[in-house]
């Protein structure tokens, strides 16, 4: 048998470590099978780049010539941190599981790239969507689910696990309490329009939903509404709107967070509403408010029409 297939025949231990690490973090982190797979597709794509190469004889050489490499390609540095920091992952359990002596990762880090703005609806955009009007369950499930998701700047996985328990929450309180990323609960505020979509929503909930099941919105099936039925039913009702741009739920919260910033200027307020645990992830909304304002500001000032 030729060498190199005897070679290809032979177990990767590279692929060995990653298989044990990865077991870790399904096990001690309860890490989502999702993000699971992407830490496997990060740390492939660092085998692919320097083949054969143990991960003990790993280098900050070899690091920076990957992100180099990867930049190259086209990759934004957002997605190379990404990768960084499963690699670094990697190389922190390899140090204090299997005794490797260094970190090639590091103090490197991603080239920076241009932070993209959150796309937003305009108020009146938004009116528009959310004026299409219900009349089966699941259109009124719909509706309600449209209406809060923007009336409380909700995240998509944060609505879909609402409860029957937080409706009656927002008719007590006018509020809803969700857990966010990082398991951090908030309290926002439920809005008249919200309120009043989810009580027609409630009253033909029965219709859809099977015996005992506790989903405040569910599909179909009966069952708790997937995030994917969401976003494709979102996208439907944006066509059924008119509107010329496609919509999917975190438009819904960016325009929840513009919205608000634009009528109260209080940043600290937004950043506690939406649960960002830093000001600078809310402060790219300050930005969103002032290409708003520019344009209010060349439309209706004298001096500022183009000649």
């Amino acid at each position: 048998m030729p060498a190199d297939q005897a070679n290809a025949n032979q177990p990767d231990p590279r692929r060995e470590l990653l298989a044990a690490y990865l077991e870790h973090l399904s096990h001690q982190r309860h890490l989502a099978a999702g993000t699971l797979r992407n830490y496997r597709k990060d740390i492939e794509a660092l085998f692919e780049l320097h083949p054969g190469v143990a991960l003990s004889r790993m280098q900050p050489q070899h690091i920076r010539r990957s992100v180099a490499q990867l930049h190259a390609r086209g990759l934004s540095g957002r997605t190379i941190a990404h990768m960084l920091s499963a690699w670094r992952g990697l190389f922190a359990w390899l140090a204090r599981h299997r005794g490797y002596s260094a970190n090639p990762c590091m103090g490197l880090r991603a080239p920076k790239s241009a932070r993209g703005l959150p796309k937003a609806l305009s108020p009146e955009a938004a009116g528009q969507l959310l004026d299409v009007p219900a009349e089966t369950p699941a259109e009124l499930r719909d509706k309600a689910m449209f209406e809060l998701a923007y009336s409380s700047g909700l995240r998509l996985a944060e609505l879909v696990s609402l409860d029957l328990a937080h409706a009656d929450a927002i008719r007590r309180e006018a509020e809803v309490t969700v857990t966010g990323k990082g398991g951090k609960t908030r309290s926002v505020p439920v809005g008249a329009n919200a309120r009043a979509a989810i009580e027609a929503w409630l009253s033909a909930r029965a219709l859809l939903a099977r015996a005992q099941v506790q989903a405040l919105f569910v599909g179909a099936r009966g069952e708790r509404i997937a995030p994917g039925v969401v976003r494709a039913r979102l996208a439907q009702w944006a066509i059924r709107a008119g509107l010329p741009v496609h919509v999917h739920p975190h438009v819904l919260r960016h325009s929840f967070a513009t919205h608000v910033l634009q009528s109260s200027g209080d940043l600290r307020a937004v950043q506690e509403m939406l649960g960002h645990s830093s000001i600078s992830t809310t402060q790219v909304y300050t930005h969103l408010d002032f290409q708003y304002l520019a344009k209010a500001y060349d439309a209706a000032h004298p001096r500022a029409k183009k000649k």
